[in-house]
Protein backbone atom coordinates (compact mmCIF):
# COMPACT_ATOMS: atom_id res chain seq x y z
CA UNK A 1 0.00 0.00 0.00
CA UNK A 2 1.70 3.66 -0.76
CA UNK A 3 1.06 6.56 1.24
CA UNK A 4 1.39 10.09 -0.68
CA UNK A 5 0.55 12.91 1.95
CA UNK A 6 3.61 12.30 4.56
CA UNK A 7 1.67 14.82 6.48
CA UNK A 8 -1.37 12.76 7.11
CA UNK A 9 -1.59 11.49 10.51
CA UNK A 10 -3.77 8.21 10.68
CA UNK A 11 -5.78 7.55 13.75
CA UNK A 12 -4.37 4.96 16.13
CA UNK A 13 -7.79 2.49 14.23
CA UNK A 14 -6.82 3.23 11.17
CA UNK A 15 -2.97 2.16 11.40
CA UNK A 16 -4.47 -0.96 13.27
CA UNK A 17 -6.52 -1.91 10.02
CA UNK A 18 -3.17 -1.48 8.14
CA UNK A 19 -0.94 -3.44 10.29
CA UNK A 20 -3.24 -6.33 10.16
CA UNK A 21 -4.05 -5.76 6.30
CA UNK A 22 -0.17 -5.64 5.52
CA UNK A 23 1.20 -8.23 8.30
CA UNK A 24 -1.43 -10.74 9.37
CA UNK A 25 -0.50 -13.79 8.00
CA UNK A 26 -1.39 -17.52 8.70
CA UNK A 27 -0.01 -20.83 8.52
CA UNK A 28 2.63 -22.62 10.47
CA UNK A 29 5.35 -20.38 12.23
CA UNK A 30 7.66 -21.06 15.05
CA UNK A 31 7.78 -17.60 17.39
CA UNK A 32 11.06 -16.19 19.01
CA UNK A 33 9.80 -17.80 22.18
CA UNK A 34 9.75 -21.25 20.88
CA UNK A 35 5.82 -21.42 20.59
CA UNK A 36 4.05 -22.71 17.35
CA UNK A 37 1.67 -20.46 15.88
CA UNK A 38 -0.85 -20.44 13.54
CA UNK A 39 -0.81 -16.47 12.92
CA UNK A 40 1.75 -14.12 12.84
CA UNK A 41 2.67 -10.51 12.66
CA UNK A 42 5.08 -10.01 9.53
CA UNK A 43 6.23 -6.58 11.70
CA UNK A 44 8.89 -6.00 8.94
CA UNK A 45 6.13 -4.64 6.77
CA UNK A 46 5.49 -2.20 8.99
CA UNK A 47 9.38 -1.41 10.34
CA UNK A 48 9.82 -0.89 6.67
CA UNK A 49 7.26 1.44 5.47
CA UNK A 50 8.38 4.83 7.24
CA UNK A 51 4.86 5.89 6.52
CA UNK A 52 3.29 3.68 8.56
CA UNK A 53 6.32 3.44 11.15
CA UNK A 54 6.03 7.34 11.26
CA UNK A 55 2.85 6.93 12.24
CA UNK A 56 2.53 4.37 14.76
CA UNK A 57 5.85 6.39 16.17
CA UNK A 58 3.96 9.17 16.75
CA UNK A 59 0.50 7.25 18.19
CA UNK A 60 3.50 5.60 20.14
CA UNK A 61 4.30 8.67 21.79
CA UNK A 62 1.20 10.00 22.44
CA UNK A 63 0.37 7.05 24.47
CA UNK A 64 4.11 7.55 26.45
CA UNK A 65 3.08 11.34 26.89
CA UNK A 66 -0.63 9.89 28.68
CA UNK A 67 0.70 7.38 30.48
CA UNK A 68 2.49 9.91 32.34
CA UNK A 69 6.29 8.75 32.16
CA UNK A 70 7.39 11.30 29.54
CA UNK A 71 10.89 11.03 31.14
CA UNK A 72 13.03 8.40 30.12
CA UNK A 73 16.84 9.41 29.83
CA UNK A 74 16.64 7.05 27.03
CA UNK A 75 14.47 5.23 24.71
CA UNK A 76 15.82 1.62 24.31
CA UNK A 77 15.07 -0.34 21.29
CA UNK A 78 15.94 -4.46 21.52
CA UNK A 79 17.90 -5.58 18.43
CA UNK A 80 16.28 -5.90 15.39
CA UNK A 81 12.37 -4.64 15.78
CA UNK A 82 12.67 -2.21 18.44
CA UNK A 83 15.19 -0.16 16.64
CA UNK A 84 13.73 1.66 13.80
CA UNK A 85 10.86 2.33 16.44
CA UNK A 86 13.29 4.17 18.84
CA UNK A 87 14.84 5.61 15.78
CA UNK A 88 11.82 7.26 14.78
CA UNK A 89 11.30 8.07 18.91
CA UNK A 90 14.45 9.92 18.73
CA UNK A 91 14.05 11.85 15.68
CA UNK A 92 10.35 13.10 17.11
CA UNK A 93 11.68 13.96 20.34
CA UNK A 94 14.94 15.11 19.97
CA UNK A 95 15.94 12.58 22.80
CA UNK A 96 18.52 9.92 22.39
CA UNK A 97 18.13 6.02 21.92
CA UNK A 98 20.23 3.43 22.40
CA UNK A 99 20.54 -0.26 20.43
CA UNK A 100 20.11 -3.35 22.26
CA UNK A 101 21.70 -6.57 21.62
CA UNK A 102 20.09 -9.73 22.49
CA UNK A 103 23.84 -10.59 23.61
CA UNK A 104 27.15 -8.61 24.33
CA UNK A 105 29.11 -8.34 20.98
CA UNK A 106 32.52 -10.64 21.16
CA UNK A 107 34.67 -8.13 18.94
CA UNK A 108 35.41 -4.32 18.65
CA UNK A 109 33.69 -2.38 21.52
CA UNK A 110 32.04 -5.65 22.99
CA UNK A 111 28.56 -3.71 23.81
CA UNK A 112 25.06 -5.18 24.93
CA UNK A 113 24.11 -1.35 24.34
CA UNK A 114 24.77 0.53 21.55
CA UNK A 115 25.26 4.77 21.30
CA UNK A 116 25.04 6.26 24.58
CA UNK A 117 25.93 4.93 28.40
CA UNK A 118 23.09 3.56 29.88
CA UNK A 119 24.45 3.24 33.92
CA UNK A 120 22.43 5.21 35.79
CA UNK A 121 19.93 6.23 33.26
CA UNK A 122 16.22 5.93 32.79
CA UNK A 123 15.63 3.77 29.77
CA UNK A 124 11.93 2.99 28.19
CA UNK A 125 12.56 -0.67 26.18
CA UNK A 126 10.18 -0.76 22.83
CA UNK A 127 10.01 -3.81 21.19
CA UNK A 128 7.83 -4.43 18.34
CA UNK A 129 5.83 -7.67 19.23
CA UNK A 130 6.02 -9.19 22.38
CA UNK A 131 4.75 -12.95 22.93
CA UNK A 132 6.38 -14.25 26.47
CA UNK A 133 8.90 -11.36 27.39
CA UNK A 134 11.27 -13.86 27.22
CA UNK A 135 14.40 -11.52 24.97
CA UNK A 136 12.87 -8.36 26.61
CA UNK A 137 12.86 -9.78 30.43
CA UNK A 138 16.40 -10.83 29.87
CA UNK A 139 17.68 -7.71 28.11
CA UNK A 140 16.07 -5.81 30.90
CA UNK A 141 18.38 -8.09 33.36
CA UNK A 142 21.15 -7.62 31.75
CA UNK A 143 20.85 -3.08 31.96
CA UNK A 144 20.10 -3.33 34.75
CA UNK A 145 23.72 -5.08 35.81
CA UNK A 146 25.16 -1.98 33.76
CA UNK A 147 23.05 0.23 35.70
CA UNK A 148 20.19 1.37 33.80
CA UNK A 149 17.15 2.00 35.65
CA UNK A 150 13.91 -0.28 33.97
CA UNK A 151 10.74 0.35 35.03
CA UNK A 152 8.62 0.61 31.92
CA UNK A 153 7.53 -1.42 28.41
CA UNK A 154 6.35 -0.62 25.01
CA UNK A 155 5.26 -3.02 22.21
CA UNK A 156 3.21 -2.17 19.11
CA UNK A 157 1.57 -5.59 19.06
CA UNK A 158 1.38 -8.05 22.36
CA UNK A 159 0.48 -11.42 21.46
CA UNK A 160 -1.15 -11.97 24.99
CA UNK A 161 0.46 -14.87 25.44
CA UNK A 162 2.16 -13.83 29.06
CA UNK A 163 4.58 -11.23 28.35
CA UNK A 164 2.82 -8.69 30.33
CA UNK A 165 2.79 -10.85 33.41
CA UNK A 166 6.31 -12.10 33.07
CA UNK A 167 7.44 -8.64 32.97
CA UNK A 168 5.21 -7.93 35.69
CA UNK A 169 7.38 -10.35 37.75
CA UNK A 170 10.57 -8.34 37.13
CA UNK A 171 9.42 -4.96 38.08
CA UNK A 172 8.95 -4.09 34.42
CA UNK A 173 5.39 -2.74 33.12
CA UNK A 174 4.30 -3.35 29.52
CA UNK A 175 2.46 -1.53 27.22
CA UNK A 176 0.88 -1.68 23.97
CA UNK A 177 -0.42 0.21 21.04
CA UNK A 178 -2.48 -3.07 20.44
CA UNK A 179 -2.99 -6.55 21.22
CA UNK A 180 -3.43 -9.38 18.78
CA UNK A 181 -7.12 -9.66 19.29
CA UNK A 182 -7.69 -6.31 18.69
CA UNK A 183 -6.13 -6.08 15.74
CA UNK A 184 -7.94 -9.24 14.67
CA UNK A 185 -11.10 -6.99 15.50
CA UNK A 186 -9.89 -4.13 13.11
CA UNK A 187 -8.86 -6.46 9.96
CA UNK A 188 -12.60 -7.53 10.02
Amino acid sequence: MKYNNENHLITKNEVGKIIFKECYITGEFKLRSGIVSNEYFDKYQFETNSFLLYSISKILLRKIQREQIFNPGLFAGLETGGIPIVTMLSYLTGLKCVFIRKQKKEYGTQKLAEGPPVNDERLIIIEDVITTGGQVAKSVINLRELGAKINKAFCIIDREQGGKENLKKIGVNLYSLFTMEELKKLGE
